[in-house]
């Protein structure tokens, strides 16, 4: 059915029905539905906190970001490779919260739950106006909003991202459908500005265009393959594939600029893998199927899945691609049936770019990938069983009774899942109980653990995060902080180098040389101090606090000058009250009364405790 017909059955419907029963009145009702559904499963992440996994890197160790919503967070947004991303608009969101909430993760979330929400309402309306199917296009975006995998997406704060990249692809989808009705520059404009806008919150749907042209196949029907049609009043007028195809290619140019700067970002930043290719191959056949599964069993849910170390089995990517290609062989039998062309094509399609074949970080496979691909299974289900009905005609009572049970437990699990993330505890120990030899789980629960004073509980799981994947500096720079903890600097030292010498990532690196530099302090080598923190600060220029101790072994060491420089250049990079503590007392021993006097002046206007922020200042120094 197009839309035209839709517009036909509702005004026929308008006639002989009563008024609840009009295609209207049933997507506002089935709106509200969907409204109550997601906020009571996804309030409770209201009360949750931050996770200690990348929401530092993205909200709160990132400087810009906290500085709020300013012309010059702004301008940082539009070039920033930071998290190795290239994501200007989602940058600007958590500026944007930043600014409202300051370091209340309670407004992030709640601004995560009206997103996905606000999806969901999209993915239903878009639908019911492409196909003019009111049940099926709800049941899709039902499934959407409730379905498990989705958790991570709407939990997780650093995901913002996806949430703000799909909501901008479903309003160019929506945009397409009114250019397509009458083809224009400024309709054309809408969907690629749109289009853009969803590549600069996260480059995932960088397959739009792939995606436009499956809606031209279906729902749309607006390809003219040849053959003599009826135009009928009013419907979307059919154009032949070429011009249909070349239509897309300014999108492609989008494309292709946010593919060179997120490959840029990814290389930069060290979030490209070294694994094999024959791996990385092997893996990604086995993944589309790991992520069927999890589609239709969303059972073993974890934040992060780690990746094979060794080759499949044969017979696993033997079994994963013969599963491909039979529901390929299906739906190209069903070719009548083009809703399973394209949620097919969408799944397989949308998913290339995180499937693996390029890798991009160290997963095998993640929930939050599903994320914008799971609309094409999504679309196949809901269809295929509603046609499956209108063939048979089973009683109808019986058909939604099976939907709503679907629902309601999926509604279940994806609240059950939802409760994992209440805390850093909770997140990781599940993590780690539904998969093996996951290193980032390890070392994440080993962290929560040592922050919360628990020292000795943390050590084993950060050796079994190094006995499972010995190239993740993480673990590295956690033990040896445990060793300098426990005053074995050798032991901190010989960690703290190894994290040096194997990070790819240039913040992670720099870390390990600012660790580096204050063990070797502590150990009485202020040579060697002075020599890792100089690295530490030509590895991230942005890192304040390696200057703040470039700073202090410079004045320990005697040169005023380079102590004085580098406090300037920490200030300047994030102002501390114990920052301009030490640029006062460096400049007092140089003989700059004045300009220390100036200093400490600043420092008292920042403090809230300015005896105590000297207290600290004086420790940094002597000890």
């Amino acid at each position: 059915m197009t839309s035209v017909d839709s517009k036909a059955v509702e005004q026929s419907q308008s006639l002989s029905s009563p008024w609840w029963a009009s295609p209207r009145v049933q997507t506002l009702l089935l709106s509200l539905v969907l409204a109550i559904g997601v906020v009571a499963i996804y309030y409770p992440v209201h009360w949750q906190p931050f996770a200690n996994y990348d929401d530092p890197d993205y909200v709160t160790d990132n400087l810009h970001v906290k500085a709020g919503l300013h012309w010059e967070t702004v301008k940082w947004a539009m070039t920033a490779r930071d998290a190795a991303n290239w994501h200007q608009v989602t940058w600007i969101s958590h500026a944007f919260d930043w600014q409202i909430f300051g370091d209340n993760p309670a407004g992030p979330h709640d601004v995560n739950i009206v997103l996905h929400l606000l999806n969901a309402l999209l993915l239903f309306w878009v639908l019911r106006s492409a196909t003019g199917y009111v049940g099926r296009s709800w049941m899709v975006a039902a499934l959407f909003a409730l379905h498990p995998i989705n958790v991570e997406s709407v939990a997780w704060i650093a995901e913002r991202k996806n949430l703000l990249s799909m909501m901008f692809a479903l309003l160019a989808l929506a945009a397409y459908r009114w250019y397509a009705a009458k083809p224009n520059d400024g309709r054309y404009l809408l969907v690629a500005g749109l289009f853009a806008l969803g590549l600069m919150s996260k480059p995932q749907v960088i397959t739009l265009p792939f995606v436009l042209l499956l809606w031209d196949y279906w729902p749309l029907q607006r390809i003219n393959f040849g053959k003599s049609e009826m135009h009928v009043e009013g419907a979307i007028p059919a154009r032949p594939l070429s011009k249909i195809v070349w239509e897309k290619i300014p999108l492609l140019f989008l494309c292709a600029a946010s593919a060179v700067m997120t490959l840029r970002a990814q290389s930069g930043g060290g979030a490209t893998s070294g694994f094999a290719r024959a791996l990385r191959v092997e893996n990604a056949i086995v993944a589309y199927v790991r992520y069927i599964g999890k589609a239709f069993w969303p059972s073993r849910l974890a934040l992060f899945y780690p990746y094979p170390l060794v080759l499949f089995k044969w017979w696993q990517v033997a079994g994963a691609l013969f599963v491909l290609l039979a529901i390929t062989a299906a739906v190209a039998l069903a070719y009548r049936c083009r809703y399973l062309t394209v949620g097919w094509l969408w799944f397989l399609g949308t998913l290339v770019p995180m499937i693996g074949v390029v890798q991009v970080g160290t997963q095998a496979m993640a929930d939050r990938y599903a994320y914008f691909s799971f609309v094409g299974l999504f679309i196949m289900v809901c269809w295929l069983v509603a046609d499956w009905a209108a063939q048979r005609k089973p009683r109808m009572l019986l058909v939604r009774g099976v939907a709503l049970i679907a629902l309601a437990i999926l509604a279940f699990v994806a609240n059950r899942q939802v409760g994992f993330w209440n805390d850093h505890l909770t997140l990781w120990t599940h993590t780690l109980d539904v998969t093996s030899n996951n290193w980032i789980a390890e070392n994440n629960l080993g962290t929560t653990l040592l922050k919360q004073g628990r020292p000795e509980e943390a050590i084993p799981h950060f050796r079994a995060a190094v006995a499972a994947y010995p190239y993740d500096p993480n673990a590295d720079l956690n033990l040896g902080i445990y060793e300098q903890m426990h005053g074995d600097y050798p032991g901190a030292i010989e960690w703290y180098q190894k994290a040096a010498d194997i990070a790819r990532n240039s913040k992670v690196r720099a870390r390990a040389y600012n660790n580096l530099g204050f063990a070797y302090k502590a150990n009485g080598d202020l040579i060697d101090a002075r020599e890792s923190l100089k690295k530490a600060t030509q590895t991230d220029p942005d890192f304040a606090g390696a200057w703040f101790g470039l700073g202090i072994v410079a004045q320990r060491t005697g040169d005023l000058p380079l102590a004085i420089s580098s406090y300037s250049r920490g200030i300047a990079i994030h102002a501390t009250d114990y920052g301009y503590l030490l640029l006062a007392g460096a400049l007092e021993a140089s003989g700059e009364k004045e300009q220390a006097s100036a200093a400490r002046q600043k420092a008292e206007l920042l403090s809230k405790n300015i005896v105590n922020a000297q207290h600290y200042a004086d420790k940094l120094l002597t000890e």
